[in-house]
């Protein structure tokens, strides 16, 4: 297992922040993991980490439907940051909907990071494999 950095949690529910916090500390050997509640938390806490760092966190955990900025919105932007790192973006949803799928194909092509896409709710086993550096 490689050391990871920093881990970001970018979900609206308590719930799964926690399950997936929980569960990573068993799967991980990680610094710090960051959570926020919207995209404009998240996009704003990366930013201030970049301007000292240059570094975006390794890992992200993305939910899609969040208020104030979503996930889609949240990528639109991260995906123009001036990293000097890849970040491996798990798009995590409870979303059936064709078009979220649609979407994140567009955004596997559009940017260099590697972005997944898992349904809610994550199990323990899968952590091990999205929780790979990009």
């Amino acid at each position: 297992m490689k050391k990871i950095n920093l881990i970001c949690i970018i979900d609206d529910d308590p719930i799964t922040v926690f399950g997936i916090k929980k569960m990573l500390k068993s799967v991980s050997d990680c610094d710090s993991i960051d959570t926020y509640s919207n995209g404009k938390l998240a996009l704003d806490g990366i930013k201030n980490k970049l301007e000292t760092t240059q570094q975006v966190p390794e890992v992200i955990f993305l939910d899609i439907n969040m208020p104030i900025i979503d996930g889609w919105q949240f990528l639109d932007e991260f995906i123009t940051l001036p990293a000097s790192n890849r970040a491996r973006i798990n798009i995590i949803t409870s979303s059936i909907d064709p078009a979220d799928r649609a979407k994140w194909e567009y955004y596997k092509l559009k940017t260099t990071h590697n972005i997944t896409f898992n349904y809610k709710p994550l199990q323990k086993q899968d952590l091990f494999e999205i929780t790979k550096i990009a």
